[in-house]
């Protein structure tokens, strides 16, 4: 059973930093460029931030460059993103997603939230204001 589990949400105040994890298995990464994305409430889904499987490029929304990170360690499985200066206007659910495809490029993944599968639980960032 494929699965992608997202953790490291939580409560933090305005201007604080937060590690979010996700952990696949009965799935390989390697070959899979993987993305981050929120869904504020009320809102759409939108992309945070991709990044590809071959050369470790990334993508990035307008509104986060500079203060997330996206990484990935093949050897665990894993993607992280790091979040600093949050804002509460960050405040949403946040999922991670593979691509539907092997060496996605992340920009088109992240824009256009081209991901195999369906959604996880995603895990819940809250910021108050």
């Amino acid at each position: 059973q494929v699965q992608f589990v997202e953790s490291g949400g939580g409560l933090v105040q305005p201007g604080g930093s937060l590690r979010l994890s996700c952990a696949a298995s009965g799935f390989t990464l390697e070959h899979y460029a993987i993305g981050w994305f929120r869904q504020a409430p009320g809102k759409e889904r939108e992309g945070v931030s991709c990044i590809s499987s071959s050369d470790g490029s990334t993508y990035y929304a307008d509104s986060v460059k500079g203060r997330f990170t996206i990484s990935r360690d093949n050897a665990k499985n894993t993607v992280y993103l790091q979040m600093n200066s949050l804002k509460p206007e960050e405040t949403a659910v946040y999922y991670c997603a593979p691509s539907p495809t092997y060496y996605a490029r992340p920009e088109p993944m992240c824009i256009n939230l081209w991901v195999r599968g369906s959604w996880g639980q995603g895990t819940q960032v809250t910021v108050p204001s």
